[in-house]
């Protein structure tokens, strides 16, 4: 028997929650649903769901509180759900480790493409088993590690989303080669992705106040085309 991917719904206001809960059973999802922060950490911890589906506005701990803390911890994925249209909240959403975003009132069909999607990446980006190749870039006082999802950068270890550590990876294996913000979105995102291309500048913006430039390489903007990792 095929075990079922666990969804834990996290909304204060239980009729959308359980409109969720439904539709997702129907696609054959197990869910769980509670109504604020703390009993999301909670479930987090114990029940170990493979997606959260996350509204911001919730009671005592909001929702990019309890998204940071999971993301200081897991890489569980994490689509954050709010009534805001503004691009703010969007791109801090993103920024707090958000895999996606969606706004509220949104379609049920939708909602199950994009948690299909945000699965798809998450499980095609684990990390290889040990017998197969260690996937391991270095530079000069960096090393770049997608096999146990590790960054270290002049002798300290950096903290990073999933998805940043990802993309600082896909430009570091091909030094000097420039990518558009859509083949990055291809590449990290995967092709049925439902978002722009703001993602990718939200993710670059976060690198690069988490790793400098240093005199042999740095993260560079190629204006109106997109970025590349720039080897000297």
């Amino acid at each position: 028997m095929v075990n079922r991917q666990k969804i834990l719904i996290v909304d204060d206001d239980e009729n959308i929650a359980e409109l969720l809960s439904l539709y997702l059973t129907k696609e054959c999802f197990d869910t769980k649903m509670v109504y604020n922060g703390e009993d999301a950490l909670r479930e987090h911890d114990t029940w170990h769901p493979n997606l959260i589906l996350l509204d911001l506005m919730l009671p005592g701990i909001d929702g990019y509180q309890v998204c940071r803390e999971i993301r200081a911890k897991a890489a569980t994925p994490i689509i954050m759900l709010s009534a805001k249209g503004e691009v703010f909240d969007k791109v801090l959403g993103l920024e707090m480790g958000a895999d996606d975003y969606m706004m509220k009132p949104f379609d049920p069909k939708e909602m199950i493409a994009r948690v299909r999607a945000v699965l798809r990446r998450y499980q095609a980006a684990r990390p290889e088993t040990p017998t197969e190749k260690i996937k391991c870039v270095e530079f000069d006082r960096l090393t770049i590690n997608l096999t146990n999802y590790s960054v270290v950068c002049d002798g300290v270890s950096i903290d990073m989303p999933p998805k940043e550590l990802e993309l600082l990876y896909f430009l570091a294996s091909s030094p000097n080669q420039v990518f558009t913000r859509d083949q990055l979105l291809d590449k990290i995102w995967g092709y049925d992705y439902i978002g722009d291309t703001r993602t990718v500048d939200v993710h670059i913006k976060r690198l690069r106040e988490k790793i400098k430039d240093h005199d042999s390489w740095r993260l560079s903007t190629v204006w109106g085309i997109g970025y590349k990792f720039e080897t000297r």
